[in-house]
């Protein structure tokens, strides 16, 4: 429609005039009437720009727009129509068209058609408004996945209780595999960095202390931050890190297959093909891995500790037997099945997630490991305020 008008066409038969492009304004009290006369094409364009942007009517609050005089009509013409009834009506006048034939009022009905259509850009809210309306997305994306995280750990649940009443229906093989994957392959890299913060709290904390005549008590600081805090805490990152994205890739790989879809099919759970065996294998592996870290952690904090401060590694075990109570050991192993629990179920969760393409599984992998990280934090910052109300 827009292409078959866009050309000029005459109004009338007759010749344009001499004075073909003009805006006359005649006022009567209330009512005014805007003649409009000449040719309204794209080469008059800028002349008749400026006498609509001059248009005002004194005490009119009724206009009429009088095509009858326009000789030539092309689109530029009618958006200019248009935008002389825009004007008068910015002045607080009412506006209502006379003298337009058939022809002129489809084109002016397609432009106006197309102004609708074009919307002008959104302003941006104020930064506070945006803030709140920010915080309001997150909360409820919080609740959503809270609420989708309830309901995964209930069919977890539900599956193990299944598999407890019938200890045949575990897949034993897939535990052994998983266990020696995010157990047994996780040592190295596990007791490295564990080694390596010992060494680091055992420097600074000397540096410190040296400062006081105290260094004896680096062997307090590396022990109890080690036993309670360090250990379990980088163990559950690393495994978060390493474990749980694969758990994520592993079994998003698999709905992109269509494996899990496989499954169902045969009449298999995937919660108790996919996920038991996973968070199985974590349950037992994170609590030993959380040892293996706490002793790495201690002989790094002992190797500095005789390096920087020349107490012998027979007298750091000493102080560590005689004056760290063993309650701290165990608060730190209490930790790891909970976070072992956190880490499996969020990247299972969020492979059982994946659909459509590739991408989903590197957006959902990231999401697990964000996740699961952000997770463990938080439950060791309860943790500790636990322990510390109950005095342990």
């Amino acid at each position: 429609m827009v292409a078959r008008l866009a050309g000029s066409f005459p109004i009338r038969d007759s010749p344009p005039m001499a004075s073909s492009t003009r805006v006359k304004v005649t006022e009567d009290g209330e009512n005014a009437r805007v003649s409009l006369a000449g040719a309204w094409t794209v080469a008059a364009a800028a002349e008749l720009d400026s006498e609509i942007r001059g248009l005002r009517l004194a005490k009119a609050k009724r206009a009429t727009l009088d095509l009858s005089g326009i000789e030539a009509l092309d689109t530029a013409g009618a958006w200019l129509i248009r935008e002389a009834a825009k004007v008068l009506s910015r002045g607080g006048a009412s506006v209502a068209f006379a003298g337009v034939d058939r022809r002129a009022a489809a084109l002016l009905e397609t432009v106006g058609s197309a102004e609708e259509q074009t919307h002008a850009p959104e302003t941006p809210p104020p930064s506070f408004v945006e803030l709140l309306v920010r915080l309001g997305f997150g909360t409820a994306f919080v609740v959503r996945e809270a609420r989708f995280y309830l309901g995964f750990l209930g069919l977890t649940l539900e599956a193990a209780a299944r598999i407890a009443l019938r200890p045949t229906r575990f897949r034993f093989t897939s535990f052994v595999h998983h266990l020696e994957a995010v157990g047994l392959n996780a040592l190295p890299i596990v007791g490295l960095i564990s080694f390596l913060i010992g060494i680091v709290m055992a420097y600074q904390g000397a540096t410190q202390l040296k400062l006081f005549g105290a260094e004896i008590f680096v062997v307090d600081l590396v022990a109890i931050s080690v036993l309670r805090e360090i250990g379990i805490l980088l163990t559950a990152i690393v495994v978060a890190g390493r474990s749980g994205s694969a758990f994520t890739a592993q079994i998003g790989t698999m709905k992109l297959r269509e494996e899990v879809d496989a499954m169902r099919t045969l009449g298999l759970d995937p919660i108790e093909v996919l996920v038991l065996p996973r968070v199985t294998a974590l349950l037992v592996a994170l609590p030993l891995l959380c040892f293996f870290s706490d002793i790495m952690g201690l002989l790094g904090g002992q190797l500095m500790a005789w390096l920087s401060l020349d107490i012998s590694p027979q007298t750091f075990i000493e102080r560590v037997h005689d004056r760290i109570p063993i309650r701290h050991f165990w608060v730190g192993m209490a930790k790891a099945p909970v976070f072992a629990a956190m880490i499996g179920l969020v990247g299972c969760y969020q492979g059982l997630r994946v659909k459509g393409d590739s991408g989903s599984v590197g957006r959902l992998t990231t999401r697990s490991v964000v996740q699961s990280i952000f997770l463990v934090i938080v439950a060791d910052a309860v943790f500790s305020i636990f322990f510390d109300l109950i005095n342990i």
